[in-house]
């Protein structure tokens, strides 16, 4: 297992080539300590752990690695199913030539929706396709705690767990983000 930065591993995702609107994540606060966890998983292009904080407003600080090839008939039920919430990863625009193309996109899907009976469901996928996002889906996310799915997850691949922790740790310890104010 390579620990890698977490910009990194969503830079793999993004370059997967897999299909990607098949994408599942569980996301919420770390079991100790600060930050945040996620798994963001597909059948195909596999399962990567991410843990992150905040060093300041501006600046996200973290670790992953890719914990499985695949999402198997073990993982596939720790993962949410389509009622769940919703996520998108998202490339940023190369040009204004592609800003203004995806805005053009966007515009017409929204004009699309505003004219005929749709669902948000609906809404979403259409976005996603007209943005071009390589990789958004179901994701089981708390802003407050700790899904149970993460902590599945996390005892699944307790071995990560514990070297992902230690690595993100050692981080916050680095940027003296632990210390508080003075």
């Amino acid at each position: 297992m390579r620990v890698r930065d977490w910009q990194d591993i969503l830079e793999e995702v993004v370059d997967s080539g897999a299909d990607a609107g098949d994408w599942r994540a569980v996301a919420g606060n770390r079991d100790r300590g600060i930050g945040e966890d996620m798994y963001i998983g597909h059948p195909a292009a596999g399962v990567f752990q991410l843990k992150t904080y905040a060093k300041n407003p501006y600046e996200v600080h973290g670790v992953g690695t890719q914990v499985a090839r695949r999402i198997d008939d073990d993982l596939d039920p720790l993962f949410p199913d389509a009622a769940a919430g919703r996520f998108g990863v998202q490339s940023p625009v190369e040009d204004e030539r592609e800003a203004k193309a995806a805005a053009n996109r966007l515009e017409g899907v929204l004009e699309a929706h505003s004219e005929a009976p749709t669902t948000g469901d609906d809404l979403f996928e259409d976005v996603m396709g007209a943005l071009d996002s390589p990789a958004y889906g179901p994701i089981e996310h708390d802003s407050y705690g700790r899904p149970d799915g993460l902590d599945d997850l996390s005892g699944e691949f307790a071995e990560a767990e514990r070297l992902l922790n230690a690595e993100l740790d050692d981080l916050v310890n680095e940027d003296e983000t632990n210390r508080g104010f003075q």
